[in-house]
């Protein structure tokens, strides 16, 4: 269970919930410049640019939810179960494992454009990162400042989808959530009109009538219209404070407040980290479950030019400021 969003104003925002029952040993990582990846297809390259985001380190490998390059390309992995299909190697095609698709992708490319051909002939292979890690079923979304898609790999084969929403949630596929958001056309932050009939009066009795329909629960399918509803309705940010405390306030109104899903192993979901990318600018913001205090590492010539990984700790405890 996961909410992805972008937002373009002065700068190109983007980021995600990571909705989950655990923690996975996550980390903000940079990888630098010039760093060796080894692909399961027996070929490897050193990254072009920099690459900034939540990751997972492995013997020395960073295995990204979320992350944007130096360039302002951004990519995020979510939850896709039932759905994601991956394939055996084919000679034809450029062969990448999941768990490799986000630092090949931002390792090598620059936008959307530029990557666009070389996904026309992906194949996402099952090669598990080892035997105590399968592959995760996965759809991504990826974006930068022109462009947005959606890439799902499913039975019926690679899909590349135009988002012109700029949001992603879970299943079902990116396909029904185009459907659905008619369902909700209907909806404004607007003062609402009478459109019954001009025969009766209506009594408008409170404010945010002209929301009533919009879906409050936390199905991926609700999510979705409801962070692209508040995400196009969102008052102009002008600073870049007030574009990062927009944009927690969109993934706050799409978040898991733990105990409030239980899942079908009787687990408590809950969002484990909320995250902010100025894309433009190669800051990550973030904050935790546990810290809702926003937190931000940034991409400089010290990192970006380094010759290992550079990783951060995330703070797990909560930070209180008292006035008095």
């Amino acid at each position: 269970m996961c909410t992805c969003i972008e937002l373009k104003n002065q700068d190109f925002y983007f980021g995600r919930n990571l909705d989950l029952e655990y923690n996975f040993g996550e980390k903000v990582v940079i990888t630098p410049r010039n760093y060796k990846f080894k692909l399961r297809n027996k070929s490897e390259f050193k990254t072009k640019y920099a690459i900034i985001g939540m990751a997972t380190v492995l013997n020395e490998y960073p295995l990204y939810a979320d992350a944007a390059n130096e360039k302002g390309l951004c990519a995020a992995g979510l939850y896709f179960p039932g759905n994601a299909v991956y394939n055996k190697e084919k000679n034809e095609n450029i062969n990448i494992a999941s768990f490799e698709l986000i630092p090949w992708i931002l390792g090598n490319f620059s936008e959307i454009s530029e990557l666009r051909k070389e996904l026309e002939i992906l194949n996402i292979t099952d090669e598990k990162f080892n035997e105590n890690i399968p592959s995760a079923q996965l759809h991504w979304m990826i974006s930068d400042r022109n462009n947005c898609i959606v890439l799902e790999q499913t039975e019926e084969g690679l899909k590349i989808y135009d988002n012109q929403y700029g949001v992603l949630t879970n299943n079902p596929p990116f396909s029904y959530h185009k459907i659905n958001m008619s369902n909700y056309m209907n909806l404004t932050s607007n003062f609402p009109e009478n459109r019954i009939s001009n025969k009766i009066d209506l009594e408008i009795y409170g404010q945010g009538i002209g929301m009533m329909g919009l879906p409050g629960d936390v199905t991926p399918a609700s999510r979705f219209i409801r962070a692209t509803f508040n995400k196009f309705n969102l008052a102009e940010c002008i600073t870049e404070d007030e574009s990062v405390s927009q944009f927690f306030h969109i993934l706050d109104s799409v978040s898991m407040i733990k105990g409030t899903v239980i899942t079908k192993e009787n687990k408590l979901d809950m969002t484990t980290y909320s995250s902010c990318i100025n894309a433009s600018k190669g800051v990550y913001y973030f904050k935790t479950y546990y810290n809702n205090h926003i937190n931000a590492v940034r991409l400089n010539k010290n990192t970006i030019d380094s010759n290992k990984l550079e990783i951060y700790e995330l703070p797990v405890k909560q930070s209180i400021n008292y006035l008095n």
